[in-house]
């Protein structure tokens, strides 16, 4: 079992986000635990990464959302669009196919993911959102995620 945690004041520990509370509670009162310390990824960082997923999946009009299915899967095309992927051979399609490598705290640092954020944006600016709102505008909106 793997859980995130962040330091608080005060040498109090929270879970960083809701697997991992409910993983903690699943851990039984008064019995012996070790956890490995290990410093992960900013969760400031991981949040405006997905801030900046929702605010372009938010700017997209119904049928651009209908084609891209749902956010989760807009994350991943934009994601191989700015080379965060790897390829594969698809049995099915008899082909090499681009899928999106991990974004979990544990597979990348912090200067790799923020390099990650930069072409992500990049890739929405570029191809996503041209010509349906200014760069300005849309940090603006980001703002407010």
């Amino acid at each position: 079992m793997k859980i995130d945690l962040i330091k608080q004041t005060g040498g109090h520990f929270i879970p960083c986000t809701d697997n991992d509370m409910e993983m903690l509670t699943k851990l039984k009162n008064g019995e012996h635990y070790s956890f490995e310390v290990k410093q992960l990824r900013k969760y400031k960082l991981h949040k405006k990464y997905f801030s900046l997923i929702s605010c372009a999946w938010d700017c997209l009009n119904e049928n651009e959302q209908d084609f891209f299915i749902n956010k989760e899967l807009f994350r991943k095309t934009v994601e191989i669009a700015a080379g965060h992927c790897e390829r594969i051979y698809s049995l099915k399609q008899q082909d090499f196919v681009n899928i999106s490598k991990s974004v979990s705290f544990a597979s990348m640092d912090n200067t790799a993911f923020q390099t990650l954020y930069e072409n992500v944006k990049n890739v929405i600016f570029d191809y996503v959102l041209k010509g349906k709102i200014s760069e300005e505008d849309f940090i603006e909106n980001l703002l407010n995620y």
